[in-house]
């Protein structure tokens, strides 16, 4: 992306919020602070941004607040969550909650950008639809249905290419499962995610043939295609 990606950072420790906005900064992000999310939901309501990053535990508000709030209200903003917290079910609820990605602290800083160019991109590819993705050593053909790697051509049906897309137009951010199953099947039961997990596992075994593509599964939350180096 040609221009700077404005991020909203509202985390309420003031040195890591610095060092974050600072090293933000310096990797092509505009970064504006907020010390807890009754300030940041003022400062969405006056400016627009592109990404936000928010922490869980903060005074007055909370970050999985802030989120409810702001999907209350329509906004569809890719939101990515800072938090110390570990178990699976803050993962869950900050997933039902509106977010789509969790990171916990202590983090790489180089893998926190790597999720927030991600996220930032989503938009732009679902405005936009892709004709091709790249995925490691394969080429995933959209139109035709088709993944080309090498001199080999692997056929894909109608719904793995589906599922596919999704996956890639999000590659190493979580796609959440029961968003997944409202846009393709219409209802997120069970019985359409034991179609999904099939699905899932027929794409993992058409991208074996490149071992540095894997899906992942995020337990209870949904998957993540992303390369292992």
């Amino acid at each position: 992306m040609s221009e700077k990606i404005k991020l909203l950072l509202v985390e309420d420790e003031q040195m890591l919020a610095e060092i974050l906005s600072d090293t933000l900064g310096d990797r092509g992000f505009e970064v504006c602070l907020a010390s807890d999310g009754v300030v940041a939901l003022e400062k969405m309501h006056q400016e627009t941004f592109d990404l936000l990053v928010t922490d869980v535990m903060m005074p007055r508000m909370d970050g999985f607040s802030l989120v409810r709030q702001l999907r209350k209200e329509g906004c569809r903003i890719p939101v990515l969550f800072l938090t110390a917290r570990s178990a699976t079910e803050d993962v869950v609820q900050g997933f039902e909650t509106g977010g789509n990605d969790f990171l916990r602290k202590p983090f790489a800083i180089d893998e926190l950008i790597v999720r927030l160019r991600a996220l930032a991109g989503r938009r732009a590819q679902e405005e936009e639809p892709q004709s091709s993705y790249p995925i490691g050593r394969f080429e995933f053909l959209v139109e035709r249905q088709l993944l080309r790697i090498d001199d080999r051509e692997i056929a894909l049906s109608a719904r793995e290419a589906a599922v596919l897309v999704r996956l890639c137009r999000q590659q190493g951010a979580t796609v959440e499962a029961s968003g997944l199953l409202r846009e393709l099947w219409g209802d997120d039961n069970f019985f359409n995610l034991r179609s999904l997990n099939v699905y899932i596992s027929r794409l993992r075994r058409h991208l074996a043939a490149d071992p540095e593509v894997e899906i992942i599964s995020i337990r209870g939350v949904g998957y993540r295609l992303r390369m292992k180096n």
